[in-house]
């Protein structure tokens, strides 16, 4: 969900550099045509770069959204998924799973982010670039709003008019306060496993997509009888555009993204410097 940028450059990691310079006849006229030529970092994302990322962050927020809000909304106009649609563990794993695979595929493209509240973690940190930030954060929004329009698609005027595209909202009686502790704890916890996994050199690349889609899983089945489970600013407002459901929505922005913020800070300054305690 986040790779694993250089901290020295800031710079996050891209398929394929700088093609090597074509033989000359002498060394000194090759070092002299360098020399000529404007510096540039090997790792420094360009502007092609930056737009294939950006697709990658389109194409895995549309599918983790579909999946997630398609089985919301199948669940909420009582079609069965995986047993009594209230009680079906469907919704979280379809969110997580689908997480899962996301992060294989395009981990190494862009990073997988695929929510907002991971990039503004990772980019306060000092490990994602923030030159990154508003491209990264346009391609979730786009891919969120694409997502639940395919979940429209699939249901049709019934899923949108009734089940408001699997929109989140406060359960009866909760308040929008409780609503917004809810959910910045949950994406806390996520942010905080993202980072620990996927933006520490420590840990095994092959760890990471399995420890952030269970954990969002975990999220989901925490938050979901309270506040939806949104854990993602861009999956709460993927379906509240759609359907014009907007009641309660700054929950579902402002506490994924404190929560996430806060989670990668707290790794960062206060976890990620130690070492495992070892006898002497």
């Amino acid at each position: 969900m986040a790779s694993r940028p250089n901290r020295r450059t800031g710079a996050v990691p891209v398929a394929g550099g700088p093609t090597p310079a074509r033989r000359s006849g002498s060394r000194a006229v090759e070092a002299t045509q360098a020399a000529a030529r404007p510096a540039r970092a090997p790792d420094q994302p360009t502007q092609a770069s930056r737009s294939r990322a950006g697709a990658a962050e389109v194409i895995g927020t549309f599918f983790l959204v579909y999946a997630g809000t398609a089985t919301a909304t199948a669940a909420l106009l009582g079609q069965t998924i995986g047993g009594s649609p209230p009680n079906s563990l469907a919704i979280a794993f379809a969110f997580g799973l689908t997480l899962t695979g996301m992060i294989a595929a395009f981990g190494h493209t862009s990073g997988a982010h695929f929510n907002a509240a991971v990039t503004l973690g990772l980019a306060v940190t000092g490990r994602f670039p923030w030159r990154f930030v508003p491209t990264y954060l346009a391609a979730q929004l786009l891919g969120a709003v694409l997502g639940a329009g395919a979940t429209w698609v699939t249901f049709g005027s019934r899923g949108r008019d009734q089940a408001s595209l699997g929109a989140t909202v406060p359960a009866s009686g909760v308040s929008d306060l409780r609503a917004f502790a809810i959910e910045a704890l949950v994406t806390f916890l996520l942010v905080t496993v993202v980072i620990a996994t996927a933006g520490d050199e420590r840990v095994s690349p092959v760890v990471a997509p399995f420890a952030i889609g269970f954990t969002l899983v975990v999220a989901v089945l925490i938050g979901g009888a309270i506040t939806g489970g949104a854990v993602n600013p861009d999956r709460a407002l993927g379906p509240a555009l759609l359907s014009l459901s907007f009641g309660s929505v700054w929950v579902y922005i402002a506490g994924p993204l404190v929560g996430g913020v806060l989670g990668a800070v707290v790794y960062d300054r206060f976890v990620s410097r130690t070492a495992t305690p070892t006898t002497d």
